[in-house]
């Protein structure tokens, strides 16, 4: 969140490193509490460079299935610890393979924006830089 200069009424965003930082430590915790998830990454104006005061972070998890709602599945995604507003789509492998072919116009740009921060394949997983 903003964080208010102890000399200053001007509020200062995160930057895009602070972020960053900060979302290698909830990945930790996120893959702690969810062993199961096959990736995950950001999209948006972080993913793009063009962030800016008021930018949210924009996650994408993909899982491997759920019997929850997608509208559901953000709630079990704590994103309290991360500084900036955070934004959580939670994917199974199934509907993120649907997803190229229902809406292909969004899902080639969500593809190639997502910057991959975690991989799950072939029974080894791989923090990504």
């Amino acid at each position: 969140m903003p964080v208010r200069s102890l000399h200053s009424p001007v509020l200062r965003w995160p930057d895009a490193q602070t972020v960053r930082r900060a979302l290698d430590v909830w990945l930790e915790q996120a893959l702690s509490a969810h062993p199961q998830v096959l990736r995950i990454g950001y999209f948006g104006s972080y993913a793009r460079g063009d962030w800016g005061v008021g930018s949210d972070l924009d996650l994408v998890v993909i899982v491997p299935a759920s019997d929850r709602p997608f509208t559901e599945r953000p709630r079990d995604w704590d994103v309290t610890t991360l500084p900036v507003p955070t934004d959580v789509l939670v994917y199974t492998q199934k509907e993120w393979e649907e997803l190229a072919q229902t809406s292909p116009r969004f899902f080639k740009t969500l593809a190639h924006e997502t910057v991959w921060v975690f991989e799950h394949e072939g029974g080894v997983a791989h923090g990504l830089p």
